[in-house]
């Protein structure tokens, strides 16, 4: 009833049957005449006052207001005067962007759509285990203290970090204490973190030629920042004594992205010694290393030696879901204090009920298991993808680096072909591709398109194939 008459009120008032001005009936008269409680008139009046639409004047009674809420809400009438200044034309601001923002926007490279095939990098986010997850969230969510709710802090050891330290020891030979990891928001936060604070303007920065090309974007908004493309081989980075002297290394040693050879175990503690020698960090981007599909695991660089110069980047984005949205870093004990207290002033942790929920799935066993599943699914994806490749392109097209690894593959593509051009005809036809040549930071690319095969099936495979095929063929025709 109260709820009624607030609406037949707040109408009259809104259509001024009820004039601004106008003096309400008393509670007491009006909840006689309408044969209900006074309570529920007065209730009703004041739900009134609270929206706005009535003043309550002590020892005067209630009024309606001079202007109701709704009239707030619409431009007030303009004089003649004032519509023709309202229509004379202003021209835009003056949008400036910064020179490191121009340059970023101009190597730009995340794709619009990120799913479908051959989206490279993405898993199969159909298969993870959301009913584990979503039970473990809800009970969280509905017990939640004040504490998880608020900003986060790193500065104790949390449920995730022993999770995390614990499953890296084992499966990635990772040497770390609990305390030695630094939760990120992925795998750019973290590369963000580690040049701002530990590369000044006009140092150097190496990385792998190609590489990718979201490490190189986020160094190209760092300040100075000079980033010195290093060469690639079949056993990972090439060390080259005239480069110039860097002070942050990123490589990806164990599956090498995008081209996908293993860092050999020599180039690894050549690496490490020229690091120690020069005072530079490693940053170990081991992206996707739980998917190995033959053969023994492939260590951790970090772990090959004891307080290795080297920073393990890790994230969830490839054995969970990308949307997660949740990294991490094992940190040399030096710097784990200023790294968490960088970390704290310039990002404000948060989602602690996500971490703690990623803790629990890895402690109750769930993760593992979801791993070894995907790993099965994977490398028969990943065959299938190869067979295709073998029967309807032949031998040339193979990839170079077999390293039985990773969420895709690198079709390489003769010289002649422009394949970012290509992987436009193919959007176009529906199949989603990315050009080697954006992977690379000097002008020397080579040409070729990562397939992802992780996030597609057989049957969907097969099809998307045949449409790469045939667009590829037009590119490949010789022009008359």
């Amino acid at each position: 009833m109260t709820q009624r008459l607030s609406a037949c009120l707040r109408q009259a008032i809104s259509e001024r049957v009820l004039e601004p001005g106008s003096r309400l009936p008393a509670s007491r008269d009006l909840a006689r005449e309408l044969q209900v409680a006074r309570n529920t008139v007065s209730n009703a009046y004041e739900q009134l006052r609270i929206e706005g639409y009535v003043q309550a004047r002590v020892g005067s009674g209630t009024f309606v207001a001079d202007a109701a809420p709704e009239q707030l809400l619409h431009a007030p009438r303009l004089s003649g005067r004032q519509r023709a200044l309202a229509s004379e034309p202003y021209p835009q601001p003056l949008v400036r962007l910064a020179d490191r923002a121009q340059r970023v926007l101009a190597q730009a490279s995340a794709a619009p759509q990120q799913w479908g095939a051959f989206m490279p990098g993405v898993p199969d986010v159909s298969e993870f285990p959301r009913e584990v997850y979503a039970r473990i969230l809800n009970r969280l969510w509905r017990h939640a203290p004040p504490q998880m709710l608020t900003y986060g802090t790193q500065a104790h050891v949390t449920a995730l970090q022993k999770a995390l330290a614990a499953h890296l020891r084992v499966a990635r030979s990772v040497q770390c204490q609990p305390e030695q990891i630094l939760i990120t928001e992925g795998v750019h936060q973290a590369i963000d973190l580690a040049a701002r604070v530990l590369v000044n303007p006009g140092e150097h920065v190496w990385m792998e030629e190609p590489g990718y090309w979201g490490i190189a974007n986020v160094l190209r908004m760092s300040e100075g920042i000079a980033i010195h493309g290093m060469k690639v081989d079949g056993e990972g980075m090439v060390l080259e004594p005239q480069a110039p002297v860097p002070s942050l290394i990123c490589t990806t040693p164990s599956h090498q992205y995008p081209l996908g050879s293993v860092m050999s175990l020599a180039r690894r503690k050549a690496l490490l010694a020229y690091a120690r020698k020069v005072g530079a960090w490693i940053v170990e981007d081991d992206y996707d290393s739980e998917f190995r599909f033959s053969g023994s695991p492939v260590p951790s660089m970090q772990g090959l030696e004891l307080n290795a110069p080297v920073i393990y980047v890790g994230t969830f984005s490839k054995t969970l879901f990308p949307g997660l949205r949740v990294g991490y870093m094992v940190l040399p004990q030096g710097l784990v204090e200023p790294m968490q207290r960088m970390h704290a002033e310039m990002y404000r942790e948060g989602h602690q009920i996500t971490h703690q929920a990623l803790a629990e799935l890895m402690e109750g066993g769930h993760y593992a298991a979801h791993i070894r599943r995907m790993r099965v699914l994977y490398a028969r994806r990943r065959e299938h993808l190869l067979q295709l490749v073998q029967r309807y392109l032949g031998d040339e097209f193979m990839p170079g680096h077999d390293s039985q690894a990773g969420l895709h593959l690198v079709l390489p593509l003769p010289a002649h072909v422009d394949d970012q051009l290509l992987t436009k005809r193919l959007s176009e036809a529906g199949v989603l591709a990315r050009p080697l040549s954006q992977y690379y930071v000097g002008p020397d690319a080579r040409k070729g398109l990562l397939l992802g095969y992780a996030s597609v099936s057989e049957a969907q495979m097969q099809l998307a194939f045949f449409t790469l095929v045939q667009v590829l063929r037009k590119q490949l025709a010789p022009t008359a």
